[in-house]
């Protein structure tokens, strides 16, 4: 379905957006500006748009033999003034303790001064910058991880691209940084793009590297799809100032968010590559077309346009592309008990936890009494606790209560070392969003908490997550 999407939807290409859009529409001063990173952040900086700091910078080898190197913070990044597509960065996490001449980057490799050195060099003689000509290095503050992203990155920092158009942000991704990518946003280098509903700045599908459609984070089950990215309106807000402040009439505007200081803007792209349109599952011509000659007077109503026109109907659209309903982190279901009568309870969608489990209480009005009751009679003192656990232990308890306890599909066992918790699995059928799902279900007691069900991630394969409905 993927591949039939980028062969069939309305995608625009590179030749059409350079001669339809961004020539006409980014004037000569324009290009300047996004193209040179330390004169637009001057630029941004003067508009009142936060930027991360300037360090230093060196544009010849007299400057690069005379810089202090000790003046340089523990962490930092390291970039090509004219530089494009993500090449030339380093980014540094810590200065090696045992070293002063030595700092670690995101793959946990060392980089010594004579390696930035060389490194310079090669930024100054332009192998990174646009044409080849010759450049500036310079480093700036790196910025810190918001608990947010944490358990969706790999160590370095995700950001926000948002494509403006007339005033008005018509698309957006959350670009995620990969073992592959080496801990950069970079999609080029095997980065995750993930769309963004406008109106909700929720994060919707995605694709990993150049065009992978993927639902996860590399090796692991954490899905990309329910995201509420923070500052959301903020970060559109920025994005249109700077497009206005700027001139670029077709921008990528990429900002990121710091753990102290909120949404920073990084950079300003006059060629934002077209994984965007991947990313969301849709076309950015239409787009673009539909708020071509719109009146908007201020950077509040470009907001509100983008948020209006591009929003909402995204939860219809992935639902037709991807056969999935949309639900969201608190939903409505109905449980058919043994006897076929429907209990309508709120159940919380965990995609943190594996399994769906239910309430005791809930389980014996489903007609699981005698289930209940009988694992309630166990004994779990005869087991010892982990230090005595014996090997295939767990088979034998799993074989006797499997076989003489009734309505068993599984036993859940965990171990400590006070003991061993035994709890019941059944088999419960629930519906959901009007799909009829038949899920492994634990039993446990679940009296103090808020919902007396949650479902995990196993049973949610059918739908996306929307956090905000």
């Amino acid at each position: 379905m993927f591949e039939l999407f980028k062969k069939s939807r309305e995608i625009l290409g590179m030749n059409a957006r350079n001669l339809t859009y961004i020539r006409p529409h980014n004037k000569k001063r324009a290009r300047r500006i996004a193209d040179e990173k330390i004169l637009s952040k001057k630029i941004l900086k003067k508009a009142n748009i936060p930027v991360p700091g300037l360090i230093a910078k060196i544009k010849s080898e007299r400057e690069l033999e005379e810089f202090d190197w000790q003046a340089l913070p523990n962490s930092f990044a390291l970039k090509p003034n004219r530089g494009f597509g993500g090449e030339g960065i380093i980014v540094v996490f810590a200065k090696k303790k045992s070293r002063d001449d030595a700092w670690i980057k995101a793959d946990g490799s060392l980089v010594t001064i004579e390696d930035l050195k060389n490194h310079i060099r090669n930024i100054i003689d332009g192998s990174f910058s646009l044409a080849n000509t010759p450049d500036t290095a310079f480093f700036e503050e790196r910025l810190k991880l918001i608990k947010t992203f944490k358990p969706y990155c790999f160590r370095g920092i995700p950001d926000i691209r948002v494509i403006v158009f007339n005033k008005v942000p018509v698309m957006a991704m959350l670009r995620l940084p990969t073992k592959e990518s080496g801990g950069k946003a970079n999609l080029q280098q095997g980065a995750i793009g993930v769309g963004i509903d406008m109106a909700t700045g929720t994060t919707t599908t995605a694709v990993y590297g150049k065009s992978r459609r993927t639902e996860y984070i590399p090796n692991t089950r954490l899905l990309v799809s329910g995201i509420k990215i923070p500052y959301w309106q903020e970060i559109l807000r920025l994005a249109v100032k700077s497009h206005i402040m700027t001139g670029i009439g077709f921008l990528g505007a990429d900002v990121a968010i710091d753990r102290d200081r909120g949404p920073v803007f990084l950079e300003l792209n006059l060629r934002p590559g077209l994984s965007i349109q991947l990313a969301n599952l849709t076309g950015l011509k239409s787009r673009l077309e539909r708020v071509r000659g719109l009146k908007i007077k201020t950077i509040e109503r470009g907001v509100r346009v983008g948020m209006d026109l591009f929003g909402g109907e995204i939860e219809e659209e992935l639902e037709e592309i991807s056969g999935k309903r949309v639900i969201g982190s608190v939903e409505k279901v109905k449980l058919i008990a043994k006897d076929n009568q429907e209990i309508e309870v709120e159940a919380k969608i965990d995609t943190g936890a594996f399994s769906t489990s239910i309430d005791t209480e809930l389980a014996r009005k489903l007609g699981f009494e005698r289930t209940i009751d009988a694992f309630e009679k166990i004994d779990t003192q005869q087991f010892g606790n982990i230090t005595e656990k014996g090997l295939g232990i767990d088979k034998k308890i799993k074989d006797r209560y499997q076989k003489t306890i009734p309505n068993i599909e599984d036993v859940s066992i965990t171990w400590s070392s006070s003991g061993v918790t035994i709890r019941p699995v059944i088999k419960a059928t629930f519906i959901m969003d009007k799909r009829r799902i038949v899920a492994k279900t634990n039993i446990i007691d679940r009296q103090n908490l808020k919902y007396p069900m949650i479902i995990g991630k196993r049973d949610l394969k059918k739908f996306l997550i929307d956090v905000t409905k």
